[in-house]
């Protein structure tokens, strides 16, 4: 299948590791010392990223270092991505910049008129599903959840009609319903879907659907949880659970 703007895909990796990370938010010195201790290798090994890149951190600006100059490092677009860009278009009144502004976004206009346009472009090129290949099967990396139960209904509906991919944005994007319903339905198509965007104390697993956002970000407590796509075994071991108050 051909790729597409909204969804990137990505060939087996001969050599080393391929790790998935919950949402960062701008902490991206502790992402990197996640990947210390995990042992990761830059040269061979690859990081994704669930999306929720920027907002709220004290490195959130470091994100196009990330992006733009780690050729091993690549994320999906989280509806934090998509708030920034969706203000920016707007401009300064708009409810959107409120909204913004008020889940971690004053960053972003502290900045002048140029950065600002830098930055929103960087965060509108990221794609809204990855793929990974892995000798075990097919890996699928959203932020928040699929809208359909088969892979390859929902990543065939993005290349149709504008309406229909908004539609589908908002829930890769927005959704909470599986973590909150704790749904054991999984998706057909695909090994493993790989998701954040709710912070848990632990990974949860329902189905084939990996919420691994462990709260690397928050200022008091959790932590970073990186997941092997080939193995799905979680760094550091961890036993995954459904006890989600935090």
């Amino acid at each position: 299948m051909a790729e597409t703007r909204e969804v990137q895909r990505f060939a087996a990796n001969p050599a080393g590791r391929d790790l998935a990370v919950g949402d960062i938010h701008g902490h991206f010195a502790r992402l990197q010392a996640a990947l210390d201790a995990a042992g990761f290798n830059p040269s061979i090994d690859r990081l994704f990223s669930v999306g929720d890149l920027v907002d709220r951190g004290p490195q959130t600006l470091d994100v196009d270092e990330w992006l733009l100059r780690k050729p091993w490092f690549h994320a999906v677009r989280g509806n934090h991505e998509q708030m920034t860009i969706d203000s920016h278009a707007a401009g300064r009144t708009s409810a959107e910049r409120s909204l913004h502004f008020a889940n971690g976004g004053a960053w972003f206009y502290s900045l002048s008129g140029v950065e600002q346009i830098y930055y929103a472009g960087i965060l509108a090129d990221l794609p809204l599903v990855m793929e990974v290949q892995t000798s075990q099967g097919l890996i699928g990396i959203v932020h928040a959840d699929v809208p359909r139960g088969s892979w390859q209904a929902m990543t065939e509906a993005l290349s149709g009609a504008t309406m229909e991919v908004e539609q589908i944005a908002t829930t890769l994007q927005w959704s909470r319903q599986r973590i909150t319903d704790s749904n054991p339905v999984g998706v057909s198509g695909v090994r493993a879907v790989v998701v954040g965007h709710t912070p848990l104390p632990a990974p949860v697993i329902l189905g084939n659907v990996y919420h691994i956002d462990t709260g690397g970000w928050l200022p008091d407590r959790g932590h970073f949880t990186l997941l092997n796509l080939q193995t799905l075994e979680f760094i550091p071991a961890t036993r995954p659970g459904l006890d989600r108050h935090w």
